[in-house]
């Protein structure tokens, strides 16, 4: 494929047709047949670009939602999805191919409704540590394998992928690392529950945990107030006081409790006299610690930034005529405002 920015690929801003949905959809297909013609496994990780701002669609599904562009784009999202599984069926692998789909975040609240999804009940959206910034679905697919319409709330995140796609693989993980995802092959295979907390982190800093139903802020953030007053908005129309809070407010001393099945809005503190609290936080507290004492921090890969090792000339570069001569390198600690 060739590209480097927008630019490389034609999005018509008036009208929001765009036809990358469907390059990166050849572009797995056509994966998925050359390994399976050389009789080779593969891992293909199929990280599309919509719906992200601009919205954008195919020519055939503009027009076709009730949710405008970005319904538009997510019709072609489902599409596209159910094509790649049609391949694994026509092509006779669906029963030995681990599918999973999920997201890296929850909707970006700052282009919405037009540009952006909607988190429904959960508060806020992307770049937020609350549910509506965290939560997101998930759908393990594998014909002969996982029970069709089986429902888990089991509790999971991204890093345990790499964990789990080993364990089904029949391999271990490597030892001279601390890995941090857990295999979840027997909730995926067996319908098992595993009982265990789930980190939520905004840069270095531990911000929540979750454990169970319940979950305890140690810190809010939703942006800063410099952002807001340029417009800038992570939740909303959803300020809950002292929790949505445009400074980084520390609660180490007594967390933020919330009960989350009756509750997933995160509206409705637990109050720190009650019973409930203190019984649920001395469940919650010496994991906490445990983690931090445990915890081995990992050396930074995205932190040092320099322009000089961005892609500039990408293959096929030429015949577009936009092969650039990258500029001096000057690494340097990499800016991230939220």
């Amino acid at each position: 494929m060739i590209g480097r920015y927008y630019e490389d690929f034609k999005i018509n801003l008036k009208t929001g047709e765009a036809n990358l949905t469907q390059i990166y959809l050849q572009e797995a297909l056509d994966f998925i047949s050359r390994q399976q013609a050389s009789h080779q496994p593969f891992f293909l990780y199929w990280a599309i670009d919509a719906t992200h701002a601009p919205v954008y669609a195919s020519k055939q599904f503009l027009g076709t939602s009730q949710r405008g562009l970005y319904g538009d784009a997510v019709r072609e999202i489902d599409d596209s999805i159910g094509k790649i599984l049609k391949s694994l069926q026509n092509l006779g692998i669906s029963e030995n191919t681990f599918v999973f789909f999920t997201s890296d975040n929850g909707a970006a609240l700052i282009s919405a409704p037009k540009q952006g999804g909607s988190n429904g009940r959960f508060l806020c959206g992307k770049q937020t540590t609350f549910e509506g910034g965290m939560r997101e679905p998930a759908i393990a697919w594998w014909p002969g394998h996982i029970p069709a319409g089986h429902v888990s709330h089991q509790l999971g995140n991204v890093m345990d992928l790499f964990t789990t796609s080993l364990s089904l693989a029949g391999l271990q993980p490597p030892s001279d690392r601390q890995i941090d995802g857990i295999d979840l092959s027997p909730v995926i295979l067996q319908g098992k529950l595993i009982d265990r907390p789930i980190f939520y982190y905004r840069g270095n800093e531990m911000m929540a945990v979750r454990l169970g139903l319940y979950k305890a802020h140690y810190w809010t953030w939703s942006n800063s107030w410099e952002q807001f007053s340029q417009g800038i908005d992570f939740c909303p129309g959803q300020n809950i006081s002292g929790v949505t809070t445009h400074t980084q407010e520390e609660h180490t001393k007594l967390p933020l409790l919330f009960h989350l099945g009756r509750d997933p809005g995160e509206k409705y503190l637990i109050s720190f006299s009650s019973y409930e609290y203190q019984e649920v936080m001395e469940q919650i507290s010496p994991k906490v610690q445990l983690h931090k004492e445990t915890m081995v921090p990992g050396e930074p890969q995205l932190n040092v930034c320099d322009k000089a090792v961005m892609n500039w000339a990408p293959p096929g570069c030429e015949k577009l005529g936009k092969c650039l001569e990258p500029p001096k390198s000057n690494p340097k600690k990499c800016f991230w405002p939220h």
